[in-house]
């Protein structure tokens, strides 16, 4: 059956998924070291004026391992995508709290200096924390992958992860939010539960027994009015539109849409 065919009608449950990446005032100590990274990053004071909106909201962010998928509810998301060294400060805010988030991390970067090491991956966990896959290389394209890679990518990651945490890895997000069927498929193969992507949707969809949930990306200058919106299940729709018309624009550059992508996530050169 192809795998469009095996997905199934979403969740009566509503989960709004906000995705952030680097938590920090010197984008120079923590993840990708790319211009295509920096509009992602926010500061320590936007974060927490962010959490402070959550907080204002009456919302406590949820953990998908904690949530039952086949009753009615809703509930905030947070996840933070790369394993960069900001992860730390962001899962120690949320804390401070009582707040628990989802961090994924990219195992081929594990140890490198603007990246998480083992122990502060198990510092995560141990902090009530989950932790979860976003691929090991990070492929700038990642549905552009043969099949074989795509599970290669996803079996390689889950196994490093399941080794540190020594439990089993069971949540992952898409790297880029290059999403297809393949990409789904693959990443329930490989053993995930629950797959992340970023597509700003409310309700999650089930596949081979993964279930796949929205995302919308944060970036940097998101005004509080809008945060809120997003935060009282407004707007989502209007975000998956604009999301689905960049998607037809990007596919729309054919063979340059490859050059373009190695352009903009070129790390710069060293000093």
């Amino acid at each position: 059956m192809p795998a469009e065919e095996s997905v199934k009608p979403a969740s009566p449950r509503i989960l709004a998924g906000l995705m952030y990446h680097e938590v920090t005032n010197d984008p120079s100590t923590t993840g990708f070291q790319r211009a295509s990274a920096r509009p992602y990053t926010l500061t320590h004071g936007a974060f927490a004026r962010h959490l402070d909106c959550i907080a204002d909201e009456g919302l406590v962010p949820a953990l998908v391992s904690q949530l039952d998928f086949i009753k009615s509810g809703r509930d905030l998301l947070l996840t933070f995508d790369d394993g960069g060294q900001s992860a730390l400060y962001a899962a120690e805010a949320l804390a401070r709290r009582g707040w628990r988030g989802h961090f994924f991390i990219v195992t081929g970067k594990i140890g490198e200096r603007t990246f998480l090491d083992r122990a502060g991956i198990r510092e995560l966990a141990n902090a009530g924390h989950l932790v979860g896959s976003h691929s090991h290389t990070h492929p700038d394209i990642f549905r552009a992958l043969t099949r074989p890679r795509m599970f290669e990518e996803w079996r390689v990651s889950r196994t490093i992860l399941s080794d540190i945490l020594g439990a089993p890895c069971d949540a992952a997000s898409i790297p880029g939010g290059d999403q297809s069927p393949a990409v789904l498929a693959t990443a329930a193969e490989a053993g995930f539960n629950h797959l992340f992507t970023s597509e700003p949707w409310l309700r999650p969809r089930s596949m081979d027994g993964c279930w796949m949930l929205g995302r919308f990306a944060v970036k940097d200058g998101l005004s509080p009015a809008h945060l809120r919106r997003l935060l009282r299940f407004r707007g989502w729709r209007r975000a998956w539109m604009v999301r689905r018309l960049k998607d037809i624009a990007r596919r729309g550059l054919g063979p340059l849409y490859p050059l373009y992508v190695r352009r903009i996530t070129a790390s710069p050169p060293s000093a």
